[in-house]
Formats: structure tokens, C-alpha cells, sequence
């Protein structure tokens, strides 16, 4: 499945993208250890590296996904427009219960560690919010993972960024483990209510190099087993 205008930056723990338009660049989500670099890279790779970076959108607070914004917001001088119900994460004092404690501990011990910022977005997203860019994109939010965890879908190209829905890597398609779930009970109608859009294609941050339609195919396929053991 090609899709003109998208690039993916690929990392060892977890992917992003790169979206183009006609005006220039918009980073869907930032990546986390190495992600400046891995996006220098493969912006000259794809011969882009002197396109501007007019825009960064967020997928969820993790730290994993927004680890760099503050420092790419500065130097590239790109707005900000990210989940509205996840604006305790960017700030930088997020509130985990249950399992999910786990991941404050890892995130409080990694933000000083990692030299994370702070930031306040320039736009706040809802369910249903439409962004005019590249070949347009609606947030549907998806919530489960954070409060705020939302997924971009276009229609154009029936294609939805689901963001960590799930993580795709051939036969071990799976949920996010408990301990990374806000709301681990939210999950299931969140894989759902993105199997309803129209779609051809998903790609989630957490994955292989599976085509689109591939990564589709297994959240189809987890859904099933998900509704087998309902």
C-alpha cells in the first residue's frame, strides 16, 4: 500500500511518522532515545531535509512519543496540537493508577534522566477534531492506553495512525501490556470503534515493517481473539 507524503521513522523501541504536504512537514508523535537523529537521517534519506517542519501532532502523553517536542518545537519552530486529556503528561506530572504505576516510576525516573521539557500545545485536540493538513486528518479518540490516546485517521487514504492500539510484529500482535494501561477495560471498545472506520490500512507506533494492510489484517485478527475470550 503506498502512500505518497508519508515517511516512517523507524527505532528500536518505537516508530513515528513524517507527514508531507504542499506547504511542508508535520511529525505525527516525536520517537524517544535517538529520535532527532533517526529523523535527521531519514529526512535526507528521502531527500526531504530541507522541507520545514511546520507542525507536531501528538498520538498520547507517553514519554516514549513526546520525549523531544520541547526541543523540536524550538529549533524548527513548529506548532503544537496534541490530546487535551492527556495535558498532565506534557506538563510533566502525570497520574497513574494500578498496574500503570509501574510506568510512572520508569517515566519520573526517565524525565530528569532523558532531559525531557515541559510544554503547553498551541492546540488542543477532541474526538472528531479535523486538522487541514496533508490529506486531511480527523482525531478519533481512543482511550484505554491513556485518557487521551487518539488515533489520526485519513479518509482519503482509508488509512489510521492508531498510535499504540496495539503493537504489530508478525505472529506476536498483541494489546499494550497492563502495566503502560491507564484504563486497561477501554481497550477492547477502542480496538473496535477503530475497526468500525473505513479502512484499508493501520499503522501503529509500536511494529514492524508489515505493509499497512498486513498490520490491518492482525488488529482484525486480535479483535477476534479479544471477542472469543469476551
Amino acid at each position: 500500500m503506498r502512500v505518497p507524503g508519508l515517511l516512517i521513522v523507524r527505532a528500536p523501541f518505537v516508530n513515528f511518522h513524517v507527514l508531507r504536504d504542499e506547504n511542508g512537514l508535520y511529525l505525527l508523535d516525536c520517537g524517544f532515545i535517538g529520535g532527532p537523529l533517526l529523523l535527521k537521517q531519514a529526512l535526507r534519506r528521502s531527500g526531504w531535509e530541507q522541507e520545514k517542519i511546520l507542525g507536531i501532532i501528538l498520538t498520547h502523553g507517553h514519554l516514549d512519543h513526546i520525549l523531544h517536542v520541547s526541543r523540536l518545537a524550538r529549533e524548527t519552530g513548529a506548532w503544537i496540537a496534541a490530546p487535551r486529556l492527556d495535558a498532565a503528561h506534557y506538563a510533566g506530572h502525570p497520574s497513574y493508577q494500578g498496574w500503570s504505576r509501574v510506568t510512572g516510576i520508569m517515566e519520573k525516573i526517565g524525565r530528569p534522566l532523558l532531559g525531557f521539557a515541559p510544554f503547553t500545545p498551541d492546540r488542543w485536540l477532541d474526538n472528531g477534531d479535523e486538522l487541514e493538513i496533508w490529506q486531511g486528518l480527523r482525531a478519533v479518540h481512543l482511550p484505554g492506553h491513556t485518557a487521551g490516546h487518539t488515533g489520526y485517521y485519513c479518509e482519503r487514504h482509508r488509512l489510521l495512525f492508531c498510535a499504540d492500539l496495539f503493537a504489530s510484529y508478525g505472529r506476536l500482535a498483541h494489546r499494550p501490556p497492563a502495566i503502560f494501561n491507564s484504563e486497561e477495560g477501554r481497550i477492547s471498545a477502542s480496538i473496535h470503534k477503530a475497526l468500525a472506520l473505513n479502512l484499508d490500512g493501520v499503522l501503529p507506533n509500536h511494529g514492524d515493517a508489515a505493509d499497512p494492510r498486513i498490520h490491518l489484517s492482525r488488529l482484525q485478527k486480535l479483535a477476534g481473539e479479544t471477542q472469543d475470550s469476551a
